[in-house]
C-alpha cells in the first residue's frame, strides 16, 4: 500500500526491502540488523500508523533491545476522505461523535463492548475499517439500529489517483460495492451526518451570542 513514487525517492544506495511477505521476526531482524552497522531505517506504513498499523509489537520489541525509534504521523483515511468528499463528520445536533473501528473476519477477534451491535446503539457516525469483505454483517448488525434507510459511503483507496467513493444506504450498499468489484482497501462509513444539506443549524461557535475567551463578552454587568 506504499506508493511507488515513494518508495522511489529513497537516497541511492539505499537497501530497500518489501515487508509484505515478512513475520514481525523477519522484520525486526531486519532493523536489528542495521542497527548493528550503524544505519538509519525508515519503517515506512501507508496512512496513519497510528491505527491499525500493528506498530505496537514493533515497538514492544525494539524497547527490549533499547533501539530508539521516532514515529512520524500520517494523514488517516478518514479525515483525507473526509476532505475529498467536501463534508464535516460532526454535525450540530446530528452527530458529534465519530468512531473508528473495524469487523473480526480473518484477524484478531474484537473485545468485549466493541461490536458493532453495541457502538451502533450510540448513534455515533462510524469509519469502519478492514471490512469491506464483511457488509453482510454491517448490514445485519447496524439496520436494526440505523435503519435501512442510512446513509453509507465506501471510500475506496483513498488518497491514490484512483480513488472513488461510492454512496448508498444500509440496504443497497452491498449490492453497489459487488457491482464495483471492490475487495480490499476500503473505509465504510455510516451514519446520518454523511447527508449534509440545509436542514442543519450553525454550530453555536461563530454565534453572535456566543462567548469564549477570545470573544469575550461586552458591556458592563448591572449592579444592584
Amino acid at each position: 500500500l506504499v506508493p511507488a513514487a515513494v518508495v522511489a525517492a529513497t537516497p541511492e544506495g539505499a537497501h530497500v526491502v518489501d515487508t509484505a511477505s515478512l513475520t514481525l521476526d523477519d522484520i525486526i531482524g531486519e532493523i536489528k540488523t542495521a542497527q548493528t552497522q550503524d544505519k538509519d531505517v525508515a519503517r515506512v506504513h501507508s496512512g496513519d500508523p497510528s491505527l491499525y498499523g500493528a506498530i505496537a509489537e514493533q515497538i514492544r520489541r525494539l524497547k527490549a533491545l533499547g533501539i530508539e525509534y521516532e514515529i512520524v504521523p500520517g494523514v488517516s483515511a478518514y479525515a483525507a476522505a473526509a476532505a475529498a468528499l467536501g463534508i464535516e463528520l460532526t454535525v450540530p445536533e446530528v452527530t458529534q461523535s465519530l468512531i473508528l473501528t473495524r469487523t473480526a473476519m480473518k484477524s484478531s477477534a474484537m473485545p468485549p463492548g466493541e461490536e458493532l451491535t453495541s457502538l451502533g446503539k450510540t448513534g455515533a457516525t462510524l469509519a469502519i475499517h478492514l471490512s469491506v469483505r464483511n457488509l453482510r454483517q454491517i448490514e445485519r448488525d447496524l439496520i436494526p439500529l440505523y435503519g435501512e434507510d442510512c446513509p453509507v459511503i465506501v471510500a475506496y483507496r483513498v488518497g491514490w489517483p484512483d480513488e472513488a467513493y461510492i454512496h448508498g444506504t444500509l440496504a443497497d450498499i452491498r449490492k453497489k460495492v459487488q457491482a464495483e468489484k471492490i475487495t480490499r482497501t476500503a473505509l465504510i462509513f455510516v451514519g446520518r451526518g454523511l447527508v449534509q444539506d440545509d436542514d442543519f443549524r450553525d454550530s453555536a461557535l461563530y454565534d453572535a451570542a456566543h462567548t469564549h475567551v477570545l470573544r469575550p463578552k461586552t458591556g458592563r454587568a448591572s449592579s444592584q
